[in-house]
């Protein structure tokens, strides 16, 4: 599905579409605060919008060196923000850790490592099964969850768990689909990645889990694709 986009396009055009799709985030995001001013809504549309980033990077074939710098300033940005209000809408629920900087954190390793081993496509599970996992558990447990269970100090819900389970496996398997590895072999590995990020994402604390989720996520299915032989 990737050889439809050429292979070389020029810079203005991958920068300029990255900064649209960023923008059209963040105005989306300040659309709902406005009308709705549901601050977690708002927060996991920024943290579902910013994570499809990496899609449009492996689409478009956006280099290490330019990844790798924005990866870093998102970095740098998230740590100042965890000590000063520069990204209130992210840092507005009511809970101050470090989780949006781990976020930063995990995109930048996981694109660091395989992008510089042409593999980018963990790269894009990590992050997505993070973003759209985390993102629609998050919700669809606090709008829906009736059956909450507590892991040391943090409060979950089954069905926040199962839409996290769900979720990660359908990314799991589409991500497998466009990068050509689609294959009975990539329902079995999707499954115990997903388990494993399910499981990561409800006892991870404080945050942790935007670093454990992802990176644990897009090296486990790396490994797994090696003894499966799918990739060599």
């Amino acid at each position: 599905m990737l050889d439809l986009i050429p292979a070389s396009l020029p810079m203005w055009f991958q920068v300029g579409a990255i900064a649209l799709w960023l923008g059209g985030v963040l105005l989306v995001a300040e659309i709902i605060r406005r009308w709705r001013g549901e601050s977690e809504l708002v927060r996991k549309v920024v943290h579902i919008g910013t994570g499809n980033i990496i899609v449009l990077a492996w689409g478009l074939r956006i280099p290490l060196w330019v990844c790798l710098i924005a990866c870093i300033s998102f970095c740098i940005i998230t740590y100042i923000s965890y000590h000063k209000p520069i990204l209130p809408m992210l840092n507005s629920v009511g809970r101050k850790t470090l989780g949006v900087f781990y976020y930063a954190v995990s995109i930048t390793v996981l694109v660091a490592y395989f992008w510089s081993i042409n593999q980018p496509e963990y790269a894009v599970v990590g992050i997505l099964v993070m973003a759209w996992g985390d993102g629609l558990a998050a919700l669809i447990g606090q709008k829906w969850g009736k059956h909450p269970y507590i892991f040391m100090d943090s409060q979950k819900t089954w069905e926040g768990s199962g839409a996290m389970l769900v979720t990660s496996y359908i990314v799991l398997i589409l991500v497998g689909a466009i990068a050509g590895n689609f294959s009975p072999l990539t329902w079995l590995i999707s499954l115990p990645v997903a388990i494993v990020a399910t499981t990561l994402e409800a006892i991870s604390p404080g945050g942790t889990d935007n670093l454990t989720v992802p990176l644990a996520s897009g090296f486990l299915c790396y490994g797994l694709s090696i003894m499966a032989g799918i990739i060599a």
